[in-house]
């Protein structure tokens, strides 16, 4: 198997999805690094089209592969758009994995996300905790395409010895997120509800949900940092977590959100929408003993999140 420490300096890096909120992270830390750094529009290549994948990869020669596309979204969109988030994600994934082993990639690093873990598992989530009972129906598709993902990525390493790991991260926050009001996380969501209803003067706001399930937050650039720390000093099949080891109840976090955006107002919370996961908290003891930890404060991210969602309102 491949050794580790992988030297990233001097090689040419494709950032797979590099408009999206994590995309985008990894190509602000990659300015960091003494790399070339390569990109392609999806208007110019449809990373669900497998010969268009192949074709750019054999006039590109990317060394290192960072899988950051997918089609994303909040608890809505998820239950919502199912056939959507399982065709794209499954298809993105295979083309892109199987176009890096193909042309010679040496690293590659695959994004999952949290919500492959079973709905009920043990708290805090570890990675041995994969595949060990049923998923939550809200996002059952997406969480499918995702495992199919780090799966791939596990049979390339057994049966090539591919250098291709897997990462799951928990839920991000950030530049760059979706404020879409259906369709958005539950952090962008409430920074654009909060932020409207203070600029009307709305006297209430209503969050989705009890209030009552516990979810882990991390800055998006943490996530870029450990991103390129785990590919620099990891190499095996083990999954690896990425978060902060901390959470928060989501009432909790509302008002953290609202006293950010300067929201005085009363908050209620919508019972008949769905709550999703009671708790989700990743077991990041994996991930520290690799050497990195968060470095964000949340009311630290969250204040940086609402400064990123103005500039993007003014942009608009």
């Amino acid at each position: 198997m491949v050794k580790t420490p992988f030297e990233l300096a001097g090689k040419s890096v494709f950032v797979a999805g590099h408009r999206g909120m994590v995309g985008s992270a990894l190509v602000r830390r990659l300015a960091q690094e003494h790399v070339t750094l390569l990109t392609v529009d999806r208007r110019e290549v449809d990373l669900r089209d497998q010969a268009a994948v192949n074709q750019w990869f054999a006039g590109h020669h990317p060394q290192v592969v960072f899988l950051a596309a997918a089609k994303v979204g909040g608890i809505i969109a998820n239950d919502t758009l199912r056939g959507e988030f399982i065709y794209d994600n499954l298809i993105i994934a295979a083309n892109v994995i199987h176009a890096a082993h193909v042309h010679g990639v040496q690293k590659l690093l695959f994004l999952g996300s949290s919500c492959i873990y079973p709905k009920l598992a043990e708290q805090p989530l570890r990675e041995d905790s994969l595949l060990t009972g049923p998923l939550e129906p809200t996002n059952e598709p997406y969480a499918i395409a995702k495992i199919a993902g780090v799966k791939m990525v596990e049979a390339y390493r057994r049966q090539y010895d591919s250098d291709f790991i897997n990462v799951m991260p928990t839920n991000l926050y950030g530049p760059g997120d979706n404020y879409h009001p259906e369709y958005s996380h539950v952090v962008a969501g409430l920074i654009r509800r909060f932020h409207e209803a203070r600029v009307a003067g709305a006297s209430e706001v209503t969050v989705w949900g009890s209030g009552k399930p516990r979810r882990e937050f991390l800055c998006v650039d943490d996530l870029a940092d450990a991103c390129i720390h785990l590919l620099k000093t990891y190499s095996d099949s083990e999954l690896v977590n990425i978060g902060t080891g901390e959470d928060i109840t989501i009432a909790d976090f509302a008002h953290l959100v609202a006293s950010t955006v300067g929201y005085g107002g009363r908050i209620n919370f919508d019972t008949s929408r769905p709550d999703g996961t009671p708790r989700k908290l990743l077991d990041v003891s994996r991930l520290a003993r690799l050497g990195w930890r968060a470095k964000v404060p949340l009311p630290e991210g969250i204040k940086l999140a609402y400064e990123a969602f103005l500039r993007s309102r003014a942009a608009a």
